[in-house]
């Protein structure tokens, strides 16, 4: 004949331990979901340091455009200046200056 064994019991859980456990799962997750909230803070910080580095690099751009051109005005206000340019007509070309008021003019619509 064979022995036939009767099933283990299972010892029985108090409420107290199932309270306690319940707490632990939720101070678990608590403290989950808050890692997960400093994470994205984090994540948000460096977003924005990362704008600001590329802020700061196009206002230095910007300023650096600036004062180039500010010393190209400079040099074109240099090149356009009349003394210069009657100069080299005058070395170019062989042209004179005369005074407007030498200047005659002719009526052709004459009748």
């Amino acid at each position: 004949m064979a022995a036939v064994t009767q099933p283990l019991a299972r010892p029985r859980v108090s409420a107290r331990a199932r309270a306690r456990k319940a707490r632990a799962r939720g101070g678990i997750l608590w403290i989950a979901i808050g890692g997960i909230l400093l994470a994205g803070v984090v994540f948000v910080n460096v977003a924005v340091l990362q704008l600001n580095l590329r802020l700061d690099s196009a206002n230095a751009e910007r300023s650096k455009l600036l004062a180039d051109n500010a010393a190209l005005q400079t040099q074109y206000s240099r090149l356009i200046s009349s003394p210069r340019i009657t100069a080299a007509a005058t070395k170019q070309f062989g042209l004179v200056y005369r005074d407007p008021s030498e200047y005659v003019y002719v009526d052709l619509a004459k009748k």
